[in-house]
């Protein structure tokens, strides 16, 4: 059922601009501010099925909202937002909810039941959803997406293999009404060919329009983004603990080459990414299953200890004890977690470890007296207004550090994490608890907050003076996004901390080499979707990602 709203005529430029607000029958007055960049990108949006590659900061929302007030006000359907987390869905609904006006909103979300969605699904205008409700709605024949008139993907690097961005996109070509369209939003939609154009072929857009921070039309709009990198040396004592680990790595890295595995690279050059891959290989290999438990067996034993020396080696000798005590207290412990403990290296580099601490003669990590440094440097900096610190890190353990290492300075800390409670000294928090936080930290009731990668996609913290990264990441996606909490409303500044001869080099120079290999294909394709027009370019992508078909004869993959 379709409810119809009020008509109001249109202007003949669509959305007018008056001191900078957007005048517009569905915008509140005076409440949304657009700049002409993403004006422009709104025109297109609502012509072609749209991926919008803009950094974090640049307005991607604002772009979204611009669109969804024209879809609106041309026609009686309605507009489906899906972000991947609740606070995002969250933040959506606010934001909507504070520029637009005479519009009836849902939110759907896992604490949403599901009478009350179907019967707010039917009489809302704009509905705000996590996208496993949807999918799940949709494939108990709930509602359909007939009246959708515009689909918006925020985050849209998700849309790839079993992410339920991927039946849902699917779907919506086949039901979605005359004149409705997709809009993709993303800051960095990978930094490989086959990725990026998995996401387009995914979403079906026939247009990729990408801007960066150093564009005509958009630098001069933008604040700079001062990055630095602070080094720090492991103690010798450490040094010596991560030998061992790396001699027990190399043994059982050379039983497996004895058994057919890991003969592609050297043993040193091997990450954690190859080693997910060796199971997968395992079990492809033919021959009785029987066979495989030993490579098995290995496998993970040298999954284990390539986990412990990152730990080690980015994170402290805190967190590496930690790994170590969880493999220990697991209530079903594999073959292969008994195993890694018991090997003597690990025996011993444990010993030496928990003697390293007990010291007290160094911290965890050096990591942790530059960052105490860092911060202080940056609170006693004059600010217009009270300072804002964000410290991402990778792993709970690490913030866990972090935090009672700052507060030791008698600062007030914050801590934003995901839900998963994994003990009583690290609990989860729930979708409220998380926006609490983040309204305390917006609204200067304390300086400093520790976060983990729950923080980096799209949640709105304006005016960060520092973000900080305890240790690379190799994921382009995920850099981008965390350089974009600062620089929004004035100069940004980025700080890594990288560790020499460890992970952290080997994280840092992927990441860059990714993302500069991410703008090159994000601008080749963006123009050749210009040239190919209307449906060429998701066609284009699907047929090249179709599976070939097998000459006879051909011999399966060893």
């Amino acid at each position: 059922m379709v409810v119809r709203r009020p008509k109001y005529d249109g202007y003949p430029e669509i959305w007018r601009v008056e001191n900078g607000n957007i005048v517009h029958p569905f915008v509140r007055p005076g409440a949304l501010r657009a700049l002409p960049f993403q004006i422009d990108l709104a025109r297109i949006g609502l012509e072609e099925d749209l991926l919008v590659v803009l950094p974090t900061g640049l307005g991607k929302t604002v772009i979204a909202a611009l669109i969804a007030a024209e879809v609106l006000r041309r026609t009686d359907g309605k507009v489906l937002l899906l972000a991947p987390t609740r606070p995002l869905v969250q933040q959506h609904a606010d934001s909507f909810g504070r520029w637009l006006g005479e519009t009836r909103r849902a939110r759907f979300t896992g604490t949403v039941k599901r009478p009350i969605r179907e019967g707010a699904w039917e009489s809302s205008d704009l509905v705000f959803a996590t996208p496993e409700i949807v999918q799940n709605d949709l494939a108990a024949g709930r509602y359909d997406l007939s009246d959708v008139q515009l689909l918006i993907f925020d985050e849209a690097h998700h849309a790839v293999g079993k992410y339920v961005y991927v039946p849902i996109a699917e779907r919506y070509r086949t039901e979605r009404p005359k004149g409705g369209r997709v809009l993709g939003l993303t800051a960095s939609p990978g930094g490989k060919d086959e990725r990026i154009e998995e996401v387009v072929a995914a979403l079906g857009v026939a247009r990729i329009e990408a801007r960066s921070r150093e564009d005509d039309g958009v630098r001069e709009y933008v604040q700079e983004i001062d990055v630095e990198y602070r080094w720090v040396d492991l103690t010798p004592e450490v040094r010596a603990i991560r030998d061992r680990l790396r001699d027990a790595s190399h043994e059982t890295a050379r039983r497996l080459q004895r058994l057919g595995y890991l003969r592609q690279k050297p043993i040193a050059s091997l990450t954690i990414k190859d080693l997910i891959a060796l199971r997968a290989e395992i079990f492809a290999r033919p021959g009785p299953m029987v066979r495989k438990f030993g490579p098995l067996y290995h496998q993970l034993i040298l999954l284990h200890l390539f986990h412990a020396e990152e730990r080690l080696e980015t994170q402290g000798v805190g967190p590496f004890l930690q790994y170590l005590d969880r493999l220990a207290a697991k209530e079903k412990p594999s073959r292969g977690d008994r195993a890694v403990l018991a090997l003597p290296g690990i025996e011993k580099a444990r010993r030496e470890a928990e003697s390293y601490l007990r010291s007290g003669r160094e911290a965890s990590h050096p990591k942790l007296d530059a960052l105490v440094e860092l911060v202080r440097e940056q609170l006693a900096r004059l600010q217009e207004h009270r300072p804002r610190i964000l410290i991402f890190a990778q792993y709970r353990d690490t913030i866990q550090g972090v935090q009672s290492i700052l507060e030791a300075q008698s600062w007030k800390v914050g801590r934003f994490v995901g839900q998963a409670t994994r003990d009583a000294a690290d609990p989860g928090m729930n979708q409220v608890e998380q926006a609490q936080i983040l309204g305390a930290f917006r609204a200067g009731a304390f300086p400093i907050m520790v976060a983990s990668s729950v923080a980096e996609e799209g949640l709105d913290v304006p005016d960060v003076d520092l973000v900080v990264f305890f240790e690379s990441v190799p994921s382009e996606i995920r850099a981008i996004q965390r350089r974009g909490r600062t620089g929004r409303t004035s100069t940004g500044r980025v700080v890594i901390l990288l560790t020499r001869d460890t992970r952290d080099v080997r994280h840092q120079a992927a990441e860059v080499r990714r993302e500069r290999s991410m703008r090159r294909i994000v601008r080749k394709l963006s123009a050749a979707s210009k040239m190919r027009g209307a449906a060429g370019l998701a066609e284009q992508a699907r047929a090249r990602r179709a599976p070939r078909r097998k000459r006879a004869g051909t011999p399966p993959a060893s």
